[in-house]
C-alpha cells in the first residue's frame, strides 16, 4: 500500500522539482546583462544575413570573411581608433604591446628573395650562435625562404616559436653555406631608441612607443644619464604613436612633484578617472625640453598635456598628432579581437585634444598627410601650423620647428622605399675594415664624410628602385648625404648610433641646446 501511494504521487513531486529548476535557471539567466525572465531575443540580423548566405546562397563563400568585414563596417561608423584585430594579427599586436616576443634575434631585410641578417642582436640566439651580419638564411627548419618570394608574416611564423625550441638555418655567407642550430628566447623590443649625452650637461632620450616596458627601460636610461652629471634633458617623442597608457603617466610622473593630476579619462560606461603622480620622480627639477611632431600620439600627448599645463617643460617642434582617445582590446570567439574606444582622456586643465573626425578616417588622417605636404614651395607651413594648432586638437609646441625645405619629393621616394637604410647596409658590407677604425659615433661623425664616389654608389642603388637623382638641387643633395651617413651609422652602432649622427644637425635638438645655455 505505501509503495503504491509513492507511485502516486511521484509524477506531481517530479514536475515540482521540474518546475523550480527551470524557475531557478530562469532567474539566473536574468543575471546576464540584457536578459528577462521568459523574454525572446530578438534575432541579429548580422547573424540572420550570414546564415542566409551559409545556407541559401548560390556559391560557397567564406563566411570567416564575410564575418570580419561585418565587424569592420561597423566599426567604421564609430571613430578612427575602434578596429577590429584579425586572429591572424592579434600575437603580434599583444607582442608589441608586452615589448617582447620568443625568437632568434635579428634584424632582417628581402634583397633579390633573399633574406639578408641587417643585424644579430647581442646576446640574442643568433649572436650566440654565431650569425653575423651580412649572412642570408636560405632556410629555416627545412622550409626554404630564398628565391621563392617568402612573404614577410610566413618568415615571422618560421623564426618565432616557443621559448627553447630550435630552429635549424642554413645559411649563405662569402659564397659557402653553413648550418647552424638556434634556441628560441625572449628577445626584449627595446622602447628606447637612444639614450646619451649630447655634452656635459645634456641628456637625450628618445622613446619609440609605449610598451609594458616603456616605464622601465626609461628609469633605467634616466638613473645612467643621472650619474654622469646630467643638468638637463632633452626628451624626444617624435614619431611616438603611444601605447599603454598607464607607462606613459609613470613616465610623466618622474618629471613632476606632488600628487598633480597627470590626466584623466571619462566614457559613457566609464565613470571619470584620475592619474595623479604617487611617487618622488627622478627628475622633478632639472631643465626640461620636450620634442614633438605629427607623429606624437596618444599616450605621448597624455605626457605632452600634463608638462605643458604644470608649465614643467618647453614644448619645440611640431603639433602633435591629436588623439585624446582610450582603447580597451576585447578578445572574441574567432580568436581575434576589436580595440574599442571606451573613454576620453583630458589634459590637467581638462583639455580634450582628440581632433575631430566627424568627415571619416580617410579625411581624418589625411589631414596629418597635408601638413607634411604643406611644407612644399608654394605653401605657407608656419600659417597653417599656427592656424590648425588653434582649432584642430592636438598640443602646439612652444616653439616652432619649420619643416626642411631641403626635403623634397625626391628625398620622400628616397625614404618611402628603404633605398636610404639598404645603401648603408651595403656600405657597410663592403667597407667593414675601413670602418672598423672609428670606435664611437662622436668620432665617425667627425671625421667621416660622403664623397662622390658614395654618392654615385647611392645614385645607382636608387636607379634601381626607379628614383631619378640626376636634378636634384644641391641643398637637397646635401641633405641626403646628412641622411646616408646616418645610415652607416645606424649599421654600425644601430638606433644609438644614427640617433647621435642625426642630432648634430637637427633643428629641433639644436634649438634645445641653445635655450638651455640661455636659461
Amino acid at each position: 500500500m505505501q509503495e503504491k501511494k509513492y507511485n502516486v504521487w511521484l509524477p506531481f513531486w517530479f514536475s515540482l522539482v521540474m518546475i523550480a529548476g527551470i524557475f531557478f535557471g530562469y532567474k539566473m539567466r536574468d543575471g546576464i546583462p540584457g536578459r528577462k525572465f521568459f523574454s525572446l531575443e530578438k534575432a541579429n540580423p548580422v547573424n540572420e544575413t550570414l546564415n542566409l548566405i551559409k545556407d541559401k546562397y548560390v556559391d560557397t563563400v567564406n563566411l570567416s570573411s564575410l564575418s570580419d568585414t561585418a565587424i569592420e563596417a561597423i566599426l567604421s561608423q564609430l571613430d578612427p581608433h575602434s578596429i577590429y584585430i584579425p586572429p591572424t594579427e592579434l600575437e603580434e599586436v599583444n607582442e608589441d604591446i608586452a615589448g617582447n616576443f620568443f625568437g632568434i634575434g635579428i634584424e632582417y631585410n628581402i634583397f633579390n628573395d633573399t633574406l639578408n641578417v641587417i643585424h644579430a642582436l647581442k646576446d640574442g640566439p643568433g649572436e650566440k650562435a654565431g650569425l653575423q651580419t651580412g649572412d642570408q638564411i636560405l632556410s629555416a627548419n627545412g622550409h626554404s625562404i630564398s628565391g621563392n618570394k617568402t612573404t614577410s608574416d610566413s618568415i615571422r611564423i618560421l623564426l618565432r616559436g616557443p621559448q627553447g625550441s630550435p630552429v635549424r638555418v642554413t645559411v649563405l655567407r662569402n659564397g659557402q653555406k653553413m648550418d647552424f642550430t638556434l634556441t628560441r628566447d625572449l628577445i626584449p623590443v627595446s622602447s628606447v631608441d637612444a639614450s646619451y649625452m649630447l655634452d656635459s650637461a645634456t641628456g637625450y632620450i628618445r622613446l619609440n612607443k609605449f610598451s609594458q616596458q616603456t616605464h622601465r627601460e626609461f628609469a633605467m636610461a634616466l638613473e645612467a644619464l643621472k650619474k654622469k652629471n646630467m643638468k638637463n634633458l632633452v626628451f624626444d617623442l617624435r614619431g611616438n604613436g603611444g601605447g599603454v597608457l598607464e607607462e606613459a603617466i609613470d613616465i610623466a610622473d618622474e618629471f613632476l612633484s606632488g600628487d598633480k593630476l597627470i590626466t584623466y579619462t571619462e566614457g559613457a560606461h566609464m565613470p571619470k578617472k584620475e592619474y595623479r603622480c604617487k611617487i618622488p620622480g627622478l627628475f622633478e627639477d632639472g631643465k626640461l625640453m620636450v620634442l614633438a611632431d605629427m607623429g606624437s600620439a596618444s599616450a605621448s600627448e597624455v605626457i605632452l598635456g600634463a608638462l605643458r599645463d604644470w608649465k614643467r617643460a618647453t614644448i619645440i617642434g611640431k603639433r602633435s598628432f591629436g588623439k585624446g582617445l582610450v582603447q580597451d582590446q576585447f578578445e572574441l570567439s574567432n580568436g581575434g579581437a576589436i580595440r574599442l574606444t571606451v573613454a576620453k582622456y583630458y589634459t590637467p586643465l581638462g583639455r580634450s585634444i582628440q581632433r575631430s573626425y566627424a568627415h571619416g578616417a580617410k579625411a581624418y588622417y589625411e589631414e596629418i598627410s597635408d601638413r607634411y605636404i604643406s611644407h612644399m614651395p608654394g605653401h605657407d607651413s608656419l600659417k597653417m601650423e599656427t592656424i590648425a594648432a588653434t582649432d584642430s586638437g592636438g598640443i602646439a609646441p612652444d616653439i616652432y620647428i619649420p619643416f626642411d625645405t631641403a626635403a623634397g619629393l625626391i628625398s620622400a621616394k628616397v625614404f618611402v622605399m628603404g633605398t636610404l637604410n639598404n645603401f648603408g647596409y651595403f656600405y657597410f658590407l663592403g667597407n667593414k675594415t675601413a670602418l672598423s677604425q672609428y670606435r664611437t659615433p662622436s668620432q665617425f661623425g667627425s671625421a667621416f664624410h660622403i664623397n662622390s664616389e658614395n654618392w654615385e654608389s647611392f645614385s645607382a642603388l636608387c636607379k634601381k628602385d626607379s628614383i631619378d637623382l640626376s636634378r636634384i638641387s644641391p641643398e637637397e643633395k646635401s641633405f641626403l648625404s646628412e641622411k646616408l651617413k646616418s645610415s652607416i651609422a645606424r649599421q654600425l652602432w644601430q638606433n644609438e648610433g644614427y640617433y647621435e649622427i642625426e642630432n648634430k644637425i637637427d633643428p629641433a635638438v639644436l634649438e634645445a641646446l641653445k635655450l638651455f645655455q640661455s636659461r
